[in-house]
């Protein structure tokens, strides 16, 4: 009878080594008080380096991906209960449905708006480098078409019907509309018997303060997590995968460099009026997370400790947009990515496209970013989308494959951030910022973290 764990041992081992030496040097670097920031960065180096001389050497690097798994399941566990307890806490403490309802019409014009942009940017940008020139129509056998729901079948994804279940499954969305209906209930109840509803609150209240205990615990394995699944990602697919799509890889990332640049850091510059700089630096907790999780729900808990720790936004704006955000922005999935492989698949199939294809291009992502929430893979289902739309052979999709992991962590953290910049954009117009906290530059409790 095997041992499985002298199997994996022996089989291991060489990666095993490397990673317990490089988290020795992490956990040395965490108690000589280097930043949260910095630790994270040279944790995506290190994990980048061995990575490679896992995939160069031919070595197993199943105990690498084994903690990064980890890692993202410890994560993945906050989604559900952060998202049920912090929205119902945040609508139950607004003072009345209309200022609700002025939250979230803001809170979706700035997703709605950022998407439309992040595809236009995408477009131009494919236009000018041209990812798809000289590169042959063969698809990979493993390519499955994503099937694109039907518009009944996207509404009744969203609509709970076992909020338990729904929880159990990883269903955001319907968790998420569960919650508002139990808040408003709270909120109509609260206008008429306060005291009746007030138990309700307080254990909301404290459920949160719990939440975010644990959250704090789980965040300091950030740089553990962050070195195991870049190291995994690189051992996996190496240079050598990367090699012929390297223009679809350029185009993408220069088109998301741009988004994250030129809209976000705009807005955050002449919109909230605060310094870019600093509020990318504040930001990068959950800009390194959504990297290199590729999942807008795991990036979730960081986000909404970013955002009230660092960004000093309202724990009550923050519990409202955040989640919404994790189901809803897809500026890099919904805007970027469709319009970068429309371009690329036309150009492999030697289709012309007119201006109003590209204007169809444009419309249809932005539509399909709102369609898609809730649906597993929103990036794959809104290109289906938009291919589709504009008359052009899915097949294309498959053509994209080896890259589609890379540049999925350029496109989560486009993701993630754009709901950070949205909750910082309406907390401002709602005098829920507090200005003078970020400009101080004041410690928080992510940096001083030390496991």
């Amino acid at each position: 009878m095997k041992n499985n764990l002298l199997l994996a041992f022996q089989t291991n081992w060489v990666s095993l080594l490397v990673s317990i030496v490089i988290i020795g040097i992490l956990v040395l670097l965490a108690k000589k008080r280097v930043g949260f920031g910095v630790r994270v960065f040279i944790a995506l180096g290190l994990g980048l380096l061995a990575g490679i001389i896992f995939n160069t050497f031919k070595l197993d690097y199943k105990s690498v991906s084994t903690i990064g798994t980890i890692y993202v399941n410890l994560i993945k566990m906050m989604v559900m209960p952060l998202v049920f307890v912090l929205v119902i806490n945040s609508i139950s403490s607004l003072a009345s449905m209309a200022h609700l309802r002025k939250l979230g019409v803001k809170t979706i014009l700035w997703f709605l708006s950022t998407t439309g942009v992040a595809a236009i940017i995408g477009l131009i940008v494919a236009l000018a480098v041209d990812p798809g020139n000289g590169i042959k129509a063969i698809v990979p056998k493993d390519f499955k078409v994503r099937e694109v729901p039907t518009f009944s079948q996207v509404i009744l994804d969203l609509v709970p019907s076992n909020p338990i279940s729904d929880m159990a499954a990883g269903k955001v969305v319907p968790v998420l509309i569960f919650a508002i209906f139990i808040a408003v209930a709270i909120v109509h109840i609260s206008s008429r018997k306060p005291e009746s509803v007030e138990p309700v609150k307080q254990f909301m209240k404290s459920a949160t303060d719990v939440l975010h205990q644990v959250i704090k615990y789980v965040i300091r394995l950030t740089p553990y997590g962050v070195y195991a699944l870049i190291g995994a990602m690189a051992a996996k697919y190496g240079l050598e995968t990367l090699a012929p799509l390297v223009k679809i890889i350029i185009a993408s990332y220069i088109a998301l460099i741009l988004h994250f640049v030129l809209v976000f850091g705009g807005l955050v510059s002449f919109v909230a009026k605060v310094n870019p700089i600093k509020f990318f630096r504040k930001a990068y907790p959950t800009i390194a997370v959504a990297f290199t999780t590729r999942s807008s729900y795991a990036t979730l808990p960081v986000n909404l400790e970013v955002i009230t720790k660092r960004l000093r936004v309202s724990p009550r704006i923050a519990s409202f947009v955040a989640p919404l955000g994790a189901t809803m922005n897809f500026n890099g999935c919904g805007g970027v990515w469709p319009a970068v492989v429309a371009i690329f698949v036309a150009r492999v199939y030697n289709v012309p496209l007119e201006i109003t294809d590209y204007i169809v291009l444009i419309l249809v992502s932005v539509i399909s970013s709102v369609g898609v929430a809730g649906v597993p893979g929103p990036a794959a289902i809104s290109t289906t989308v938009v291919l589709t739309a504009m008359g052009l052979p899915l097949e294309g999709m498959g053509l994209v494959l080896g890259v589609e992991a890379v540049i999925d962590m350029g496109r989560t953290a486009v993701n993630a951030t754009g709901t950070t910049v949205t909750a910082l954009l309406v907390a401002d117009s709602e005098g829920e910022f507090d200005r003078a906290a970020f400009d101080r530059d004041e410690e928080d409790e992510l940096e001083v973290a030390t496991a």
